[in-house]
């Protein structure tokens, strides 16, 4: 491992673990929409909203320290590409809880609880994972774990549609869900991007 960091780097690590933290606030805020009643989940939309900002800021903040440091702890491409993955995962959750009060969804179609719940795991892993790019240590479980998760989730995503196609459910309905599912299975995307990066970072690192 190259030992090139100067005291000033050390805030990227805090940065990328605060943001990581704000994406477990959003998947426990999805978690919470699953089990409320309708009247309930405009509430915590916006809750959902105030967890996307927060995550914005985050995003802006990496990037302006990225702007005004000479040195880097790793490639600045890396860092930009990590920043925009992670915040791209708190952007699809919080659009999949703003459209379901949106389109006044009355009933979430079964099975989209083990779609959130790889999502909250995945949110789990990356924040755990993050404070470990300061040693490079601990990571390859991770990134393997993670792309498990979203391969599970590509399943998951399939039979959701699978089911919303069965006749159950008028044209209009079908259309509403599939927006939804589709979105939270972008967030499980970008979840694989995050540990995508991570593991290029590591590469270049040893």
């Amino acid at each position: 491992m190259r030992f090139r960091l100067t005291p000033r780097e050390t805030s990227f690590y805090d940065m990328f673990a605060a943001s990581a933290d704000n994406i477990v606030t959003g998947s426990k805020l999805l978690m919470e929409m699953l089990g409320a009643d309708t009247s309930a989940r405009a509430e915590i939309a916006e809750r959902m909203r105030a967890a996307e900002h927060a995550g914005d800021d985050a995003t802006h903040a990496i990037f302006h320290q990225l702007n005004s440091s000479f040195i880097t702890p790793f490639d600045r491409e890396d860092i930009y590409n990590l920043a925009s993955s992670l915040d791209d995962i708190m952007d699809f959750m919080e659009e999949a809880v703003d459209l379901v009060v949106l389109y006044k969804v009355e009933e979430l179609p079964k099975g989209i609880e083990q779609q959130i719940e790889v999502l909250a795991r995945a949110a789990e892993l990356t924040a755990e994972a993050m404070p470990n790019l300061r040693t490079m240590s601990n990571l390859t479980e991770y990134w393997i774990e993670v792309n498990r998760l979203e391969n599970q989730a590509d399943q998951i995503h399939r039979k959701l549609l699978a089911h919303l196609f069965n006749g159950k459910y008028d044209a209009i309905e079908v259309l509403k869900l599939k927006q939804i599912v589709d979105i939270l299975e972008e967030a499980a995307d970008a979840f694989e991007h995050v540990a995508n990066t991570v593991e290029t970072i590591a590469v270049k690192e040893s």
